[in-house]
């Protein structure tokens, strides 16, 4: 995975697509993360920084109070507008709604670039550098189907998404999640539209252990033998199992999730997780800073990795309980490759 980083980090350097004019002298760029307190989001803006000192870069990070605060966004890009920032890396809570700001700084000369969370539509950005979440949902529902074995008929799913306006890493984990189980979608692009009658139903969690608690306990007043939970992130995960835990039901239910961070990986260890995607944060920081250099020296933009609308910085499952047909590694190797 090391030797892969170093590839990744390769490819986004040299593949290069026609844009603007001007050679940069003074290099400024922004980073607007969902909150700063999530390991993600922390560990994501370690890397830009990190990326920026070695680059000369000045760089500016902003970020919501609670995962789903559309508004601090906004005046984040906003300030970077107004301060000449050459480019912004964003994890937009709003993906759909964030568009307009997006357009506005692009109308300035600055290249926008995602970060995790594909905006809506994608081409909305200049360039993404994310995990591939659809995939990540396709791991865990695989390998949660794989594990229940025949089982898997006769399931009690219940869902916990990111927030009620379905930003795109919460749609994609969540239909993968589907797909990779054996349920059919529907609406690729939708949340809640499938008939399967395994689905007990979805509730929403910030992304937080609080949010997480809230939810399952919500979604356990609608059917008490739930045994398969997804969970957008491992906060909200951890948040699902106090809930279980306090009910004397931890051991009753199949918890999956999405991160990677080292305090999900030793959920993972702990047996409060079963398996989660482990998606890598730092890398699509220090590429995305990259990619703002290359475009203020050079008037250049990375190309999506080959055969994908964006670029692709790798997922690995993650679990000690490994399924037949589930590529996995165990929670010694994601400790090695956890951030956070």
């Amino acid at each position: 995975m090391k030797f892969k980083a170093k590839a990744l980090a390769g490819a986004a350097t040299l593949a290069l697509l026609s844009a603007a004019p001007a050679l940069a002298q003074d290099v400024s760029a922004c980073l607007i993360t969902k909150t700063d307190t999530n390991p993600f989001f922390v560990k994501m803006k370690e890397g830009a920084e990190a990326k920026a000192a070695e680059l000369g870069v000045s760089l500016k990070s902003y970020a919501g109070k609670v995962d789903g605060d559309h508004d601090s966004q906004v005046a984040a890009i906003e300030s970077c507008i107004a301060d000449g920032a050459k480019g912004i890396l964003i994890a937009a809570s709003d993906t759909k709604a964030i568009v307009d700001s997006v357009k506005k700084a692009q109308e300035a000369g600055m290249v926008v670039i995602a970060l995790d969370t594909p905006l809506d539509p994608a081409d909305a950005a200049d360039a993404t550098f994310a995990t591939d979440n659809l995939e990540a949902g396709k791991l865990i529902g695989a390998w949660a189907a794989a594990t229940l074995g025949a089982e898997a008929a006769n399931a009690k799913i219940g869902f916990l998404n990111l927030t009620p306006s379905e930003p795109t890493v919460d749609v994609l984990r969540n239909q993968g999640f589907m797909m990779g189980f054996g349920i059919d979608v529907k609406d690729p692009n939708d949340i809640g539209d499938e008939d399967d009658p395994r689905i007990v139903g979805h509730d929403v969690t910030n992304g937080n252990e609080e949010g997480g608690r809230k939810a399952m306990e919500n979604l356990l007043q609608r059917d008490p033998d739930i045994n398969v939970i997804h969970t957008i992130n491992e906060p909200a995960a951890v948040g699902a199992y106090q809930a279980l835990k306090a009910l004397g039901k931890e051991n009753d239910v199949l918890i999956v999730s999405v991160d990677g961070g080292c305090p999900g990986v030793a959920s993972v260890k702990e047996g409060v997780i079963g398996a989660t995607s482990q998606q890598y944060p730092l890398m699509m920081a220090a590429l995305g800073v990259e990619a703002i250099k290359n475009w203020a020296d050079n008037g250049v933009k990375p190309e999506p990795t080959p055969g994908k609308a964006f670029f692709d910085t790798g997922v690995a499952l993650i679990t000690d309980k490994p399924a037949e047909g589930v590529t996995s590694i165990d929670t010694t190797k994601g400790t090695e490759l956890c951030w956070g």
